[in-house]
């Protein structure tokens, strides 16, 4: 990867791109900085700390902790992603839409592209008054002698307009950058926070020194502090103390994870395919042999993506409603069912990843339009005719590997959330959706790098 970031840099017109990335990312991360009016950012960021493991935790995860400190891009580019799901189910369920986006050609994608920005500006305009529901049912708002209706206009829309602003600049990195815009800019907002995890896993074993050395031992380094005081401080220390077995644990799980990753998202499986000879003029073609790569983890990142924002959109929305799982009533219980840590969350969250995987799929790939574009070139199978055994014969092959990459999708996502209720860790629920979604984008950024030096290296025959 970092042979191929410097073969990269050499290139003038890649080097242009990756600066063009860094600076769009460099813009992400000021903005997350830039605080929203009337909110107090403190009180807000002390109440999310100890909603580490809840979906809040989750977003302010996802957002690069712009969440907790009430930024302008606090909702980061969830709208977006959240579009997204929408857009491509109702492709899929609306006949006007499929044909827009089957035979609409490049004007086809545009306009649904379009309604996909319209409706990403709706449903941040929903978040945005959410948030604003959460932050003042908790006393948050500071608004002094100001008209209520206008502090929480200038709340809503601010929120709304740093959403709008990183769609945009997503799409910017993707035309002008390097990689998909919008994954580069969730992979910025994850990175952004490995120091803070850090920091927690060094806090964490800090705290179990303390537990070990007792209430003697603190009293020891401590003058004046009672007994009393002291059982109480180590009691207080026990919460989110990490023992070394369990740090190790964690560190050998998440290079365990990475390896496990490179190797799937590396496996293909290859369909050989025969082209016949044919005679045009005095010319003969065809003749040779290839395959045709089928990936394994063909769908990427994205149904863990999807997935994660399905699987939190009922604890969001009570969230935001300024319910916890201490609440009481139906709402109270819902946030407590769909605790990132609660093994319901991580059915319906395995469940969506399977569920997502196949619908990815099927969209990349089409057993179909392959077998038709075979047959029209002169191709087939070898041991297959041409036409609809070859369809049936690609059609198996994709449910066959389909359901592998989503088993191994659904495995290393709920895997970390398993061990975390194990080892009493709920941080470990959101550090495993980062490291598959972190090393999924880059190794996706990097074929693609890969393959902008590949097409300018090329030579032709005549050189």
């Amino acid at each position: 990867m970092i042979q191929t970031i410097r073969n990269a840099w050499r290139v003038p017109e890649l080097k242009k791109k990756m600066l063009f990335t860094i600076m769009a990312l460099l813009i992400f991360r000021l903005g997350s900085a830039i605080p929203v009016p009337y909110i107090d950012g403190n009180a807000l960021d002390q109440y999310l700390q100890s909603q580490s493991g809840t979906i809040l935790g989750l977003m302010n995860a996802m957002s690069g902790s712009a969440f907790s400190m009430a930024t302008v891009f606090a909702l980061s580019i969830q709208p977006y992603i959240n579009s997204s799901i929408i857009i491509q189910l109702l492709t899929v369920a609306i006949p006007a839409l499929e044909r827009l986006a089957r035979d609409g050609g490049e004007e086809g994608r545009k306009k649904i592209a379009s309604i996909t920005r319209y409706t990403t500006v709706a449903i941040a305009l929903v978040q945005g008054l959410g948030y604003y529901s959460l932050v003042n049912s908790y006393g948050l708002v500071n608004g002094g002698e100001l008209n209520k209706f206008w502090v929480g206009t200038v709340i809503v829309l601010s929120f709304t307009a740093g959403s709008a602003f990183l769609m945009w600049l997503g799409e910017q990195i993707t035309e002008f950058g390097i990689g998909n815009g919008i994954s580069i800019i969730l992979f910025a907002g994850i990175v952004s926070r490995f120091p803070q995890m850090l920091m927690d896993v060094i806090n964490g074993f800090q705290r179990w020194l303390t537990v070990q050395g007792g209430a003697q031992g603190l009293m020891a380094k401590n003058e004046g502090m009672t007994e009393e005081t002291a059982q109480q401080y180590i009691e207080i220390m026990k919460q989110g103390a990490l023992a070394p077995w369990v740090i190790a644990l964690i560190v050998i799980g998440m290079l365990a994870l990475v390896v496990f990753i490179v190797y799937i998202n590396n496996a293909e499986r290859r369909i050989p395919v025969q082209y016949a000879k044919r005679v045009v003029g005095r010319k003969m073609y065809g003749g040779q042999s290839t395959h045709i790569p089928m990936k394994v983890s063909m769908a990427g990142v994205m149904p863990i993506i999807f997935a994660q924002s399905i699987a939190s959109l009922p604890a969001t929305v009570c969230a935001f409603m300024g319910i916890t799982k201490e609440s009481e009533g139906f709402g109270g219980g819902l946030m407590r069912l769909f605790d990132t840590a609660a093994p319901f969350y991580s059915i319906i969250y395995f469940l969506l990843i399977v569920g997502f995987s196949y619908f990815y799929s099927t969209m990349a790939f089409n057993p179909v339009e392959v077998a038709n574009n075979l047959k029209k070139n002169g191709g087939f199978v070898p041991g297959l005719r041409p036409g609809k055994p070859t369809i049936d014969f690609l059609m198996k092959v994709l449910n066959k590997i389909t359901m592998f990459g989503a088993l191994y999708l659904s495995v290393i996502a709920i895997a970390p959330i398993i061990t975390g209720n194990l080892v009493g860790y709920s941080s470990l629920a959101i550090g495993g959706t980062s490291v598959i979604i972190v090393v999924g984008v880059a190794l996706e950024t990097v074929k693609q790098m890969e393959a902008q030096m590949l097409m300018r290296h090329y030579k032709g025959f005549l050189e």
